[in-house]
């Protein structure tokens, strides 16, 4: 994608959107309080409109409403009580480490609770010396908070009914680019000098990013399926398209093999770079789409992919014909690509208008597909213990919390050293390794936007130009937040200089005193996270790994069920998929956060990394193999085969087993699958390639499985760290 289309794309996103929202929402109280003359009133109010805007993450309506009216509730406790204990410094102290250990364990009910309880500590930190202001009483501190909450919230949710699946789409087109992305990154695999495992990395790392938008879009689609398929075209559609690009990015895993093989076989014909070009092409075949998509237009195809097909067919053939080759494995890749590129031109299809009307096609039980959280007390009584992570957490933040209050009434570091506070509370994280990383990019985006800042107040001297400016940076502190936490703050700094410039204070003064506030902040939660009840990743992974095991080892039973007579129905094996997805994503993560803390902490990181590739590998191939399976036919399956499947699940029975004791008693349920095979399977089937070729997929998962085996038996004899 070119450059302007990128710039026009992020116009476009979810992203600005969001972003242009929340400017609106917040700025539009100020303005309204200033016309009166009342500009502070006006700020506290949009104090509220800007904590409840910062907690509206995408999803389900009623799910962001109910998200909504929990963040004025828990803004309006936070604001009150602050209020009321102002000017005792000690009951203020306890009151600040209560509410911040409380609104901490809200992350205990997910993402959504976790923006609420955040908001919650920036209102309750915004509030301290909120009693100075002697027009100002706590009673209508809270009344002009509650008013900026509502606002927002009619706001959003009158901008949903105009739009109602303006936010899926955008969730669905961003799905599609990261996907997208991934077969770009496959697509390297075909070149002769490609380093295979830091292009392993580079792919998991991007398999991250797909499972956490399809868990967006699952969450915004199927959780409103009823209200979708009752009332419109559109929404049919979209949990469609979502349905084919979970297939297409199954079919682009199956397009995994034994790349080290193949390029010893084939490194020398020139068909690698074949595939190369049009895969490639595909992942930018779908990202035209995904464009196209956002910006709200009827797609049409960017590539015939007719000739490049043929093109690649030719060349197997010659080397066929001229080099004496086994070139199945070449024909099984060469029918991937063509798969995946039936799956798009069916999308383009979609859009069709008599396609689309004609089209019904559905998953059984979308309901499935998506996680049920509820708020339920007995999981925050389960969490209470030390040894969950979020306890952990909540107690290093209200610690660190009262801490850095201490250090704000002991040194004179400025009139606003509730900075300190807010710095602790944007920095600290649950891990060590994000709090390092959200510690980096603080620090860097404050100092280099302060500068920036101060600069463009001694050049600029016009406040109309000033204001345009502030809406701007406002814009994209706000849109970029979620996506480049560096880049936000930067644009935030220089936000927050031009907003003190209005309100009369010396902003050089504000700069210096947000600098140092910063710097002791960061400071405080950096060391908090190494000191107090840290949480170490490595302590953590083995839990991890346990669940991605299980997955893939259902996943690999499909085929043996297949075979056995009992395929598995289609909700059945999709969730089973879903299943492995969600867990390598969630591995590959865990495993990114244990590489970024100390050295003396990842001493197995090794043997951890070759479990996630490991792991990937044989998702890979358990892909490629059940496409296999279902298109054999019965005769064409052998007892050795079966045998091979069931030493596959045994190995990998057998690595889950050896993790059993790092896992509480109630998460240990695993069965063993045990089916029986059709009697009439045997060893005397006529030969042919593609049994030979389902043959080595199994050994060569078999391979993998005893790998895998030999990794976590080693990291088993490692000693546990606390």
């Amino acid at each position: 994608m070119s450059k302007a289309k990128d710039i026009q794309n992020f116009f476009y996103s979810q992203y600005f959107s969001d972003g242009l929202r929340i400017t609106f929402g917040t700025i539009v109280p100020a303005l309204v309080f200033s016309a009166f003359g009342n500009l502070q009133t006006g700020i506290i109010v949009s104090l509220g409109a800007m904590a409840v805007g910062l907690s509206d993450s995408p999803g389900p309506v009623h799910h962001r409403r109910n998200g909504m009216l929990f963040c004025t509730l828990s803004v309006s406790v936070a604001a009150i009580v602050t209020t009321l204990v102002n000017g005792v410094p000690a009951l203020l102290a306890i009151t600040l480490m209560a509410l911040s250990f409380l609104f901490s364990m809200f992350s205990v009910y997910g993402a959504r609770a976790s923006s609420v309880g955040t908001m919650a500590i920036l209102v309750m930190v915004l509030s301290i010396g909120a009693a100075d202001d002697p027009s100002l009483n706590i009673f209508s501190h809270l009344l002009y908070i509650l008013i900026g909450c509502v606002w927002y919230m009619l706001l959003s949710l009158s901008l949903h009914q105009v739009r109602p699946y303006r936010q899926a789409q955008q969730e669905l087109a961003e799905s599609i680019l990261n996907v997208a992305d991934y077969i770009r990154i496959k697509a390297n695999f075909y070149t002769v000098d490609v380093d295979f495992e830091k292009n392993y990395r580079t792919l998991i790392d991007q398999q991250i990013t797909v499972s956490t938008h399809q868990d967006n879009v699952r969450d915004q689609l199927f959780r409103g399926k009823r209200k979708i398929k009752d009332t419109t075209e559109i929404g049919r559609l979209l949990i469609l398209i979502f349905s084919d690009i979970i297939d297409l990015f199954e079919q682009s895993m199956a397009t995994h093999y034994d790349y080290d093989s193949i390029r010893e076989q084939f490194g020398s014909t020139g068909v690698l770079q074949q595939f190369h070009i049009t895969i490639r092409r595909v992942g930018n075949e779908l990202e035209h789409l995904s464009y196209q998509i956002n910006a709200n237009k009827k797609p049409k195809a960017l590539y015939n992919f007719k000739t490049d097909l043929e093109r690649i067919r030719s060349a197997i053939d010659t080397i066929e014909k001229t080099q004496q080759l086994n070139v199945l494995p070449l024909r099984k890749i060469l029918i991937n690509i063509r798969n995946l590129v039936q799956r798009i031109n069916s999308l383009y299809s979609y859009f069709d208008l008599k396609a689309k009307n004609s089209v019904r096609r559905e998953e059984t039980d979308l309901s499935k597909f998506i996680e049920h959280k509820e708020i339920d007390f007995k999981k925050l009584r389960e969490n209470l213990t030390l040894k969950s992570t979020l306890f952990r957490h909540s107690l290093r933040m209200a610690i660190v919390m009262g801490i850095g209050y201490l250090v704000s009434l002991t040194f004179d570091v400025g009139t606003h050293s509730y900075w300190i506070l807010m710095t602790i509370m944007v920095i600290l994280k649950p891990g060590f390794s994000l709090t390092k990383e959200r510690n980096f990019q603080r620090l860097i985006g404050t100092i280099i936007g302060g500068i920036a800042g101060a600069i463009l107040l001694l050049v600029v001297n016009d406040e109309t130009l000033l204001f345009v400016l502030l809406l701007l940076f406002m814009m994209a502190t706000y849109s970029l937040m979620r996506i480049n936490y560096v880049v936000s703050v930067m644009f935030m700094t220089p936000y927050v200089l031009i907003l003190f410039s209005f309100l009369g204070v010396d902003t050089f003064v504000i700069l210096q005193e947000r600098i140092i506030d910063t710097l002791i902040g960061s400071g405080l939660a950096f060391l908090s996270s190494y000191i107090i009840l840290p949480s170490w990743e490595s302590v953590q992974v083995y839990g991890t790994m346990r669940k991605l095991l299980i997955a893939n080892y259902w996943y690999v039973g499909q085929a043996l069920k297949i075979i056995a007579g009992r395929p598995p129905s289609i909700t059945e094996y999709k969730l089973a998929r879903k299943d492995v997805y969600v867990t390598t994503a969630n591995m590959a993560s865990a495993f990114q956060r244990m590489i970024t803390e100390p050295k003396s902490k990842q001493k197995d990181a090794r043997d951890v990394n070759r479990f996630v590739v490991f792991n990937h590998i044989l998702s890979s191939y358990s892909v490629t193999l059940l496409n296999n399976v279902q298109g054999a036919s019965e005769t064409s399956l052998t007892g050795e085969q079966i045998k091979l499947i069931r030493k596959t699940l045994s190995l990998l029975a057998q690595c889950i087993r050896l993790f059993d004791d790092d896992i509480e008693e109630d998460d240990k349920a695993f069965e063993e699958i045990d089916v029986e095979t059709p009697p009439d399977i045997d060893d005397n089937n006529i030969d042919s390639e593609e049994l030979r070729l389902i043959t080595d997929q199994l050994q060569f998962l078999k391979r993998i499985a005893t790998d895998l085996h030999k990794v976590c038996s080693d990291l088993r004899k490692q000693p546990r760290r606390r």
